[in-house]
């Protein structure tokens, strides 16, 4: 488990793809768990430990994860994702250019949870919630494109759903319409970048997740885009 940033009120660590947020029926052990055993380890806490989730990636996801190591900071920092209040950044790879090399997508989002998909619509439907993000192509080689993605709403697997649904499905999501996996599982989105004002401190704080390790197209990307 990688600690990106930690404090006596927040602790931000870089997810794995294949590590799941919170307990699931698989039974394997959750990052919440990593993340308690760390701090009562490292602080010598007796008893249990308290650790919030005030938000989640998917499994095949990897990047940062905010937790929250009080009720009261737990409390602030729900509220401050609900209101858009932390700015996300994600990369991903796909294996189309978009017809634009930047834009904002909006669709009305349906989810499956039978199927555990989400669906994009054009037009408003029953049950369906509106998403809206902004991309922005940062990187080209031969075969695959690097977006950079600005997240205004916060939906059932909003990113895969849509740049699928714009012709543009993210490298391995095989969910989605990638032609194929990558041989780790993973799926090439990664939970980038994340700024905030601090619940407590209210200093600024901006975090950068290193690139996934073992998957040399990240750094060939990267290193064709000014970010």
């Amino acid at each position: 488990m990688e600690v990106i940033y930690e404090d006596n009120h927040i602790i931000i660590v870089n997810k794995q793809s294949g590590e799941i947020v919170q307990g699931d029926k698989t039974g394997d052990t959750p990052l919440c768990e990593l993340v308690k055993a760390h701090i009562k380890q490292r602080y010598n806490k007796p008893g249990n430990v308290f650790l919030g989730v005030p938000h989640r990636l998917d499994r095949p996801v990897s990047g940062l994860v905010v937790f929250a190591r009080t009720s009261k900071c737990l409390t602030r920092l729900n509220d401050m994702f609900r209101t858009g209040q932390v700015h996300k950044t994600y990369w991903a790879i796909v294996g189309k250019r978009p017809a634009t090399d930047e834009g904002e997508l909006r669709h009305w989002i349906v989810r499956n949870e039978k199927q555990n998909k989400s669906y994009a619509h054009d037009k408003q439907k029953p049950g369906a919630k509106e998403a809206i993000l902004r991309y922005k192509l940062i990187g080209c080689s031969e075969r695959y494109c690097l977006l950079e993605i600005q997240l205004l709403t916060g939906r059932h697997h909003q990113i895969r759903c849509q740049l699928a649904a714009m012709g543009c499905p993210i490298r391995g999501d095989l969910k989605y319409g990638a032609p194929r996996s990558n041989p780790d599982g993973s799926i090439s989105l990664l939970a980038r970048r994340i700024e905030f004002q601090h619940p407590v401190s209210k200093q600024a704080v901006k975090l950068d997740a290193p690139l996934p390790e073992g998957d040399s197209l990240w750094r060939v990307l990267c290193e064709k885009s000014n970010n």
